[in-house]
């Protein structure tokens, strides 16, 4: 039986990332290399504000970067936390999985083992992050986050594998050594070629109280539909949060999910959340549902 490639990926800027993982499928490659290469194309573009290159950085002004990967054949996942001057994360979290015996690195031992792999070292402040960063520290306390439109992907193969990468920068001045749900295994990301996949967009802290990735997969094993699974995972934020805000700060968080069978869900805290879809070549740009109304 033939199958048919599938990208997805969130936010409009997945339409640059799918257009690069679409290279990969399109040659014949594996979806684990689609969604590496997905995203670091996102991870290395400046314009960017919420990953890699160009994400705002910490309460100090520092750039801390997560990513994790996660292989939906072997249920193997790499990922990093806290990475500094090195932009590509998701390439790193690969090494992980695949040069160690481990799942996670952090801080100084991530930048160390990313430098020893062959990674470059490099700034990643851009000079318009630190524009923002001090426009920021003129007007607010440090630890005030803000912004969290990090990059999910999700991508199956013609061989009927499936992998899922999560990459951010964090939110905006979060407090040095904060942690995103991105990087979390069954949190930012899950994948599991015998169901399907999950990743995950918003505020980090609510999307791993639930487990949400995880969540869905589970959903699914059980009989759900992608779009009920991610509905599922929303209902439980907004019950777990009924004045809609976490430490004052409104809880947005989104979910895209992919069964085996190339069926799709996407859903969403909030209005707005937009994901790319890729089948064969095109290009979708499509809103996901959401629970609440903006007031």
């Amino acid at each position: 039986m033939s199958i048919t490639p599938l990208i997805l990926s969130t936010w409009s800027f997945g339409l640059k990332a799918n257009a690069a993982a679409w290279e990969v499928l399109s040659a014949g490659g594996s979806a684990l290399d689609a969604v590496e290469r997905g995203a670091t194309v996102i991870e290395l573009d400046p314009e960017l504000a919420s990953v890699g290159i160009g994400g705002d950085p910490n309460a100090e002004g520092v750039m801390e970067l997560d990513g994790a990967i996660s292989d939906g054949r072997t249920g193997r996942v790499g990922s990093v936390v806290g990475l500094r001057r090195v932009a590509t994360p998701t390439a790193v979290a690969r090494r992980v999985m695949e040069r160690t015996p481990h799942l996670m690195l952090a801080g100084e031992g991530a930048q160390q083992f990313a430098w020893s792999q062959g990674f470059r070292e490099q700034d990643l402040l851009t000079d318009r992050a630190r524009l923002r960063w001090l426009e920021w520290r003129a007007r607010r306390a440090p630890g005030g986050p803000e912004g969290h439109d990090t990059v999910g992907l999700i991508a199956r193969d013609a061989s009927g594998g499936l992998a899922a990468a999560c990459t951010t920068s964090g939110v905006s001045w979060k407090l040095p050594g904060r942690v995103s749900d991105s990087a979390l295994v069954g949190c930012g990301l899950y994948a599991d070629n015998e169901v399907g996949a999950a990743v995950a967009t918003g505020l980090g802290e609510v999307i791993a109280r639930v487990c949400g990735s995880f969540l869905i997969v589970e959903r699914m094993r059980g009989g759900a539909s992608p779009q009920a699974a991610c509905e599922e995972a929303v209902r439980r934020i907004v019950k777990m949060n009924p004045s809609h805000a976490d430490h004052g700060v409104p809880i947005r968080a989104s979910f895209l999910a992919m069964g085996r069978d190339g069926e799709v869900g996407a859903a969403s805290v909030r209005p707005g959340f937009q994901y790319a879809i890729c089948r064969n070549g095109t290009h979708e740009l499509l809103d996901g549902k959401a629970a609440l109304r903006e007031s």
